[in-house]
């Protein structure tokens, strides 16, 4: 496989990575709210499609520069894992909003586009993780046949959701406050660590203290 066409698969994941925290970021919906305000409650419903879209010539190009296998992961790893993502994921949407989080909520109420009445919520899930999407997609990441070209995508999607989530917590502690603060200091971010994890009452009690730090901080 070509060196530049490893350097082209990292440079458009990248680009992706660059304009997904770019458009999710605080300072570009207060330029939205300011400048197109009759755009702003469709905000994150758009930000959703094009998440999605802009994704898909990026999973093409991955798979069209393939190139040799570099490892196969067995089945008795790949299966188990996938069951374990595809169900985490789906279970853990009983504990969102799913019209707050796809925008829908947004756009019929006329509300900003992150729901600046969303609750924060604390799913089973994220009492061991902070971030349990993410961990659920580098399971996928890194438990499937690799070759050049989706071990480069790999290191650049991994990379970024260690700073995407970082990037998405400073915006968490703006909004909750010492409620975050205290959550992260008892919950690992990506990856389950022994000891770390919190119960299904300290996760309804941190609850409580986020909400009213929030009607306190807006």
């Amino acid at each position: 496989m070509k060196i530049l066409e490893l350097i082209i698969i990292a440079c458009a994941w990248l680009a992706y990575s660059a304009l997904h925290s770019w458009l999710a970021a605080n300072q570009v919906k207060a330029w939205v709210e300011r400048h197109w305000p009759a755009a702003w409650p469709a905000y994150r419903l758009v930000f959703n499609l094009l998440s999605v879209l802009l994704l898909l010539p990026l999973l093409w190009i991955t798979q069209r520069y393939a190139g040799a296998l570099l490892w196969r992961v067995p089945g008795w790893i790949a299966w188990p894992a996938l069951v374990v993502a595809v169900t985490g994921f789906f279970w853990s949407l009983t504990w969102y909003d799913g019209a707050t989080f796809l925008g829908l909520r947004q756009l019929r109420g006329r509300i900003g586009p992150d729901g600046e009445c969303e609750a924060f919520k604390l799913s089973p899930m994220h009492c061991y993780v902070r971030h349990p999407w993410y961990t659920l997609g580098l399971l996928l990441l890194w438990t499937r046949d690799m070759n050049a070209a989706w071990l480069v995508a790999a290191v650049v999607i991994t990379i970024y959701l260690i700073i995407g989530s970082r990037l998405e917590e400073e915006k968490l502690v703006a909004r909750y406050g010492s409620a975050y603060r205290r959550y992260c200091r008892r919950v690992p971010g990506l990856l389950p660590l022994p000891g770390r994890f919190i119960r299904e009452d300290e996760a309804r009690m941190l609850e409580t203290q986020a909400h009213q730090d929030f009607r306190v901080r807006h």
